[in-house]
């Protein structure tokens, strides 16, 4: 007769992509809420109705989950553009930036500042969502290449993210100002498309 008992680890099921995107999404509010240092996975846990190991499970620390979040929650997919120029990839970048300029440009900055305070975020954040970003913006330059807009990689490619992201976040700064689509289109023609043909 059989006791009805099963041999081996306990298999919990998977979380399924729309409950994750749903508590990387609630990670993200708390972040905007409390910024990075209160971001507890307490919060996140509470706000989100799991358990902490539930989150631990997934992400395994705070830094992770941050990390993932930014990356999944992102406006700017440049691995999606392709719009078959070099300048009108740039626009849609620009395009997809300024909506996250206009929302998130606080929580962004005070990131930056926890970064730099964290190794462990840093590190995390430079892997998962610095990295993938870098090399998605340089298929604009190597389409632009293998198409004859440009006649080889120009120098000044290596500063084109960095250039993007810290005009976002910049403009607030020196002019009270969020850097709304009109600016950053702005950038890409008075400044970035220069520098990239002229390099």
């Amino acid at each position: 007769m059989s006791s009805g008992r099963v041999d081996g680890p306990i298999r919990r099921p998977r979380m399924t992509p729309e409950r994750e995107y749903e508590l990387l999404s609630v990670a993200l509010e708390v972040l905007r809420e409390v910024g990075y240092e209160g971001l507890s996975m307490e919060l996140v846990a509470a706000r989100g109705r799991c358990s902490k190991a539930t989150l631990y499970r997934q992400w395994e620390n705070k830094p992770k989950m941050v990390a993932t979040a930014l990356y999944a929650t992102r406006p700017v997919r440049a691995e999606e553009i392709d719009t078959g120029s070099l300048r009108g990839d740039l626009l849609a970048a620009a395009e997809q930036l300024a909506l996250q300029a206009e929302r998130d440009t606080s929580l962004l900055s005070g990131l930056a500042h926890a970064v730099l305070a964290d190794e462990e975020l840093a590190a995390v954040v430079r892997t998962v969502v610095i990295q993938p970003a870098v090399a998605h913006v340089d298929d604009f330059i190597e389409r632009a290449i293998a198409r004859g807009e440009l006649p080889g990689r120009p120098t000044a490619a290596v500063f084109l993210p960095s250039m993007l992201l810290a005009a976002s976040t910049s403009r607030p700064v020196f002019e009270g100002r969020v850097a709304d689509t009109e600016y950053l289109k702005r950038l890409v023609d008075d400044a970035l498309l220069p520098a990239l043909l002229n390099s």
